[in-house]
């Protein structure tokens, strides 16, 4: 090579190095707690359950939402609409968002008898939510993830152009050497699964394409987003409601008839509009647990006689790709093995994330002394690195001490790990680093332990054993890292030598 086409490479590769620093440090805490909460989501039923301890009763989808559409007729009120997820393997209960008397309501019920049951929590949904809403008014939680997503996308594709000899230090790791050491973690955990990030990150940025890119949209359809969601789910029946009372029609005979027309696979939601009125529509969709396509086909019924309206399977190839692209980012389909695998992938590009932050601190602290801003950045780096994870483990903890019968239970869990996860930022921006780290750490892995040891510690059933084992895991995995930070706290300010090329 010439010296003229090395000088041009190395020029490159010196502007995606700095590309891929400053677009992970300009939104790297959002996308860590974006990839922490999209991590957990992965085992989002699982989590639900070990927040729901009492609910133990099991029936099949059909008989579970013929349960739940019994206690919803009963119990609620002027409702427009019945929105039902039917249990499958992984969950065992209905996942129900209604409106009742204009107030409008999501609760989790019994399969057999339709009622509440008795632990109100939001469980793992609060991690889904939080994944792509930031806990933020909508739209802006979603345009923040998006821009999120966009920065990771890049960071990504930059890191790859930097580094110099990718697939050599991938498999090396130097530990206890200051920089290198954090360099070297930060390449492995980016690099081993770097084409499970790209998806990931690919795909979460498409599912939220209507936002990012609504030009198309308005450009054909201008306001009239009526047709635009008509043309684009052609199986939905809408009907206003007429006013004249009717009782709904028995639903066995539609869910039979339903899951003959899905081959045979499982009902997955049952959407109710109009209950109780004579334009009611009954639309079935069936369960996307076995297949990559998220809800490729539909059936409605005349709510009030029970005859078929119409039958939809998706065939159009944009909107399967897009379809599958979604199910691709969401993994309801995946079996055991590979929901372990994108639960690795996803942990290791949280730890990517957060070992690049570090690093940033460590590459300049070794240089010179810190700058002003470089301080709060390092402080900021203990606040929340350890306060998303704190909070996230207040949740669980707060399911199991709040009492049952309180008034607005999930929403207090939330507050709590809410407040929880400000405590540790504000703790990890007054304590100086050296003891913010070992003090939040420590509390994290003590938080972990009592959430384990506070529900059954051996409960029936994998998903409520998996989630203890994953508290404890965690635990465990923490106490060589707080035993370092003590031991550096501990040893001689580190002699400052140039930075290590990357």
């Amino acid at each position: 090579m010439s010296p003229v086409a090395a000088m041009i490479r190395d020029s490159a590769r010196q502007c995606m190095a700095w590309l891929h620093g400053w677009t992970g440090l300009l939104l790297g805490h959002v996308l860590f707690i974006i990839c922490l909460t999209g991590t957990l989501t992965i085992f989002k039923p699982e989590i639900s359950q070990w927040m729901r301890p009492e609910a133990r009763a099991v029936a099949s989808p059909a008989e579970a939402i013929l349960a739940a559409t019994r206690w919803l007729q009963a119990n609620s009120k002027d409702s427009t609409g019945w929105y039902l997820s039917a249990p499958d393997d992984r969950a065992n209960i209905v996942e129900a968002s209604y409106d009742s008397d204009g107030v409008y309501r999501t609760q989790a019920l019994d399969p057999q008898t339709g009622a509440p049951v008795a632990r109100e929590t939001l469980g793992g949904e609060f991690f889904y939510r939080l994944h792509f809403e930031l806990e933020l008014p909508y739209p802006w939680g979603r345009l923040l993830a998006s821009l999120a997503a966009m920065t990771m996308l890049v960071a990504l594709v930059t890191g790859v152009i930097a580094h110099k000899r990718i697939f050599k230090d991938v498999f090396t790791f130097r530990p206890f050497k200051g920089q290198r050491s954090w360099l070297d973690g930060h390449n492995g955990l980016g690099v081993l699964a770097m084409p499970f990030h790209i998806m990931i990150t690919f795909t979460g940025l498409l599912t939220l394409a209507s936002l990012n890119l609504p030009w198309g949209m308005t450009g054909a359809y201008g306001e009239d987003m009526a047709t635009m969601y008509a043309d684009l789910a052609p199986g939905s029946v809408t009907r206003a409601a007429s006013g004249e009372k009717a009782a709904l029609a028995p639903l066995a005979p539609m869910l039979t008839t339903a899951q003959r027309h899905f081959g045979g696979t499982p009902i997955g939601r049952v959407y109710v509009f109009n209950p109780g009125d004579k334009a009611a529509v009954v639309t079935v969709y069936p369960s996307d647990a076995e297949a990559i396509g998220y809800m490729p086909a539909e059936i409605s019924f005349d709510g009030a006689t029970g005859h078929t309206l119409k039958a939809w399977t998706e065939i159009r190839t944009g909107i399967r790709t897009y379809q599958t692209i979604y199910g691709l980012h969401m993994a309801r389909f995946a079996p055991s093995l590979t929901r372990w695998l994108y639960f690795l992938g996803g942990a290791m590009l949280t730890m990517a994330i957060a070992t690049g932050m570090v690093l940033w601190i460590v590459k300049r602290r070794e240089r010179a002394p810190l700058s002003v801003g470089n301080r709060i950045l390092e402080r900021l780096n203990v606040g929340v690195l350890t306060g998303a994870p704190i909070g996230a483990v207040a949740f669980l903890i707060a399911n199991r001490l709040l009492p049952l019968g309180i008034v607005a239970r999930a929403e207090t869990e939330v507050s709590i790990a809410l407040w929880t996860s400000g405590a540790a930022l504000a703790l990890g921006m007054v304590l100086p680093p050296a003891i913010g780290w070992p003090v939040l750490l420590g509390g994290l892995a003590i938080g972990c332990v009592s959430a384990a040891f506070l529900g059954p510690i051996w409960p029936d059933g994998w998903p409520l054993a998996t989630v203890n084992l994953l508290l404890l895991g965690v635990a465990l995995a923490l106490l060589p890292v707080i035993r370092r930070q003590v031991q550096r706290k501990r040893a001689p300010a580190p002699t400052r030598r140039r930075a290590v090329a990357t």
